[in-house]
Order: structure tokens, then C-alpha cells, then sequence
């Protein structure tokens, strides 16, 4: 797997993503910044969707880099409790399925599913029941 931007994602099978620790306050952020000030933590695979929207026209180039033939995709922003709300794609799952407060799961996806070699992104898909 090679992630779209480097220390984005731990090593562990499964990966996970990789948040900064303040070192003064413990305050967690994503992604984990430059520099000495945050330590990398592997941050919960397990989380909470705390709101959402569509994603129905394609970003400007740059800074995207995804597929010119554009579908809409879900962005979400989930909570991973006690730790941070991240911003990451839900894929999986049917925009008319999706729920506010449902639980999902941390999976890598492709930036583009038709490029063989292409890079992951942060994704998230429905966990438990709602899979």
C-alpha cells in the first residue's frame, strides 16, 4: 500500500492513521505535523460519523490529483473518541444509507479504483450491522 502522503498511515496490518500528540498539551490533531513539537500516535480504527456531505463536482487541479473522469463520493468527518474528528471518504456504503452517528471503520481506499499502482486516501466504511 502506498499512501498518498508519507507517516498518513501506520505500517500495522491493518494500517491505521497517524495523529500528532502535543507534547505540551496532549491535544491529539491529524494529520500528525512536522517537527518536534507532536509525536506521531496511531490514532483508533473504530469511530463515529459525526457529519457528512457529497462531494458532486470535481475538485480544482491542483491540488487534486484523483481521476478526470469525476464521480460524486462521500466526505465524512468522524469522531474517533477521545482523540479527534478527521476528515476522510466513507466509501462502501450508498449516499442514501448513510446516517449520521453511524459507526464505521478505518480502510484505506484508492484515489482512483481504475489505476492499478495509484495511491491510498483516509476512508472509512460502515462497521457492524450497518456494513
Amino acid at each position: 500500500m502506498h499512501a498518498i502522503a508519507e507517516r498518513l498511515f501506520t505500517q500495522d496490518v491493518p494500517p491505521r492513521l497517524v495523529g500528532g500528540r502535543d507534547r505540551q498539551s496532549g491535544r491529539i490533531v491529524f494529520p500528525c505535523p512536522e517537527g518536534e513539537s507532536h509525536e506521531p500516535v496511531a490514532l483508533s480504527s473504530e469511530g463515529t460519523l459525526w457529519s457528512y456531505t457529497v462531494q458532486r463536482f470535481r475538485p480544482k487541479t491542483p491540488p487534486y490529483a484523483g481521476p478526470e473522469a469525476f464521480e460524486p463520493w462521500i466526505v465524512a468527518y468522524v469522531e474517533l473518541p477521545g482523540e479527534v474528528i478527521v476528515e476522510a471518504r466513507l466509501v462502501d456504503v450508498a449516499f442514501e444509507d448513510v446516517r449520521i452517528g453511524m459507526k464505521v471503520s478505518f480502510k484505506p481506499a484508492p484515489l482512483d479504483p481504475a489505476a492499478p499502482e495509484g495511491v491510498m486516501i483516509p476512508a472509512y466504511v460502515p462497521a457492524g450491522e450497518a456494513a
